[in-house]
Formats: structure tokens, C-alpha cells, sequence
């Protein structure tokens, strides 16, 4: 998941107008078996997130809220078994809690409210904030995502997308029971993933009938012009 903000400049209203600019926030979003996979190998190669505050509400959790999953410097060697067994790992459902408003389930606390509640108020959150965001992509669709970038911002990359296939996620062989078990701990993200997927072709689509529409309208405008030329 990669989260930032893109600053454009413009006129429209914002709470930067002011200054002149217009601020928005995208994300990527990946198939949830391939990233987290992904992350384990990042986290087995010795990554950790310890400058990460998870500040919510104005404060960090504490230990007892977000107990880590390893003792010592970084968990570098686990095993995806190891890494599925720890039930507080921020990996599982990490696009939904990242996409999502912990203040509504009073942060890390998970005595504020039912599990079941929490749950569904978290998905809900992730659904409508990604639904507001100006542009989000899906790494499985490399060029639909450039090119929704650009005809959302009207800005051109120099060179395309390039999809690739090959990863350390897709280096990974696991059963079936062990994909099972990653679809279950990731089960929110699972389903956010359906969602965004369902929402980025609706996007794209109308994207591409609305330069087709574009298109047939300046041809048209054309032999306008040339019909006149030649009255």
C-alpha cells in the first residue's frame, strides 16, 4: 500500500486556496495474498516500522494496546508461519486499517467496541475514503492506473507503466490451506480489495467513453469546418 499526497495547482477551492494550490490524496492498492506475502519478506530481510508512532487521536497506542510480535531488534528470519501465528500483526487487514478512521473504533483499543462492529465500521470507513480520493490505482493494472492518473490530473509520464508479474510475493509457493489462511487473517482487505477493483474499471471505463465522446466531438467539429470551407 503506498499512501501520499499530490499537490497540484489550480484554482479550485481548497483549504489551500490561499496559497494557490489544490492538495490530494492517493494511494495504490495491491492484491491482498501478493502484499502480504510481500511484507513478510520485507520484515524477514530485518525491516521494522519502529519510527512509525501510529499516532490516533493525538497519542500513540501502548504496549498493552499494540503488543509487538517479536523481542529483540527486528523479527529478520521469521517464518510465514510465525508471521500469520502473531494475532496482533499490523500486516493483517493493513489497507483498511491504513485507508480507514481509527477514531471511530477508539483507535487501538479493541475494548471500545464488539470485534464484528469494529470490523464492519473499519471496512465502511476504507470503502468511502477511497471512494473520495481524486485517483487511486490497483498494481495489477499498471497501464489503466497511468493512464487514469493522467487523464485525472492531465499530466503525462514520460515513459509507461511497466507491469511486472514477477515479485518476491509471486517467488513465494504456498499451498492452498496456507492461501486460505492468508485470505482469512486479510479478510477486510479481501473484500475492500473486490471493492476497489469494481470501482477503478467503473472509473476507467468512463474515463475511456468520456475521450472517445471527446474525440467523436472534435471530429465533428472538423467536417463542420471543412463542409463550410468547401460551401
Amino acid at each position: 500500500l503506498t499512501r501520499c499526497v499530490l499537490e497540484t495547482h489550480g484554482t479550485k477551492r481548497s483549504a489551500f486556496l490561499s496559497l494557490g494550490r489544490n492538495f490530494y490524496y492517493i494511494t495504490i492498492l495491491r492484491d491482498p495474498v501478493s502484499r502480504y506475502l510481500s511484507e513478510w519478506r520485507h520484515v524477514q530481510r530485518g525491516a521494522t516500522w519502529k519510527a512509525s508512532l501510529h499516532v490516533c487521536d493525538g497519542r500513540s497506542p501502548t504496549t498493552e494496546e499494540l503488543p509487538s510480535c517479536y523481542t529483540g531488534d527486528d523479527w529478520s528470519g521469521c517464518s510465514l508461519q510465525e508471521f500469520m501465528d502473531c494475532p496482533y500483526n499490523l500486516a493483517n487487514n493493513r489497507q483498511v486499517r491504513m485507508l480507514s478512521d481509527l477514531s471511530l473504533v477508539g483507535c487501538y483499543n479493541l475494548s471500545v467496541m464488539p470485534e464484528e462492529q469494529r470490523n464492519k465500521v473499519l471496512l465502511d470507513s476504507a470503502k468511502e475514503n477511497l471512494k473520495r480520493m481524486a485517483f487511486f490505482g490497483l498494481t495489477e493494472f499498471q497501464r489503466k492506473t497511468q493512464y487514469l492518473f493522467e487523464k485525472t490530473f492531465n499530466m503525462n509520464f514520460i515513459s509507461p507503466f511497466t507491469q511486472y508479474n514477477s515479485t518476491r510475493a509471486s517467488s513465494v509457493e504456498i499451498d492452498e490451506q496456507t492461501q486460505q489462511r492468508i485470505e482469512a487473517l486479510n479478510f477486510l482487505d479481501m473484500e475492500l480489495y473486490d471493492y476497489a477493483k469494481d470501482l477503478f474499471l467503473q472509473r476507467y471505463q468512463y474515463m475511456r467513453q468520456k475521450e472517445h465522446q471527446e474525440a467523436r466531438r472534435k471530429r465533428q467539429e472538423q467536417r463542420k469546418i471543412l463542409r463550410a470551407k468547401q460551401a
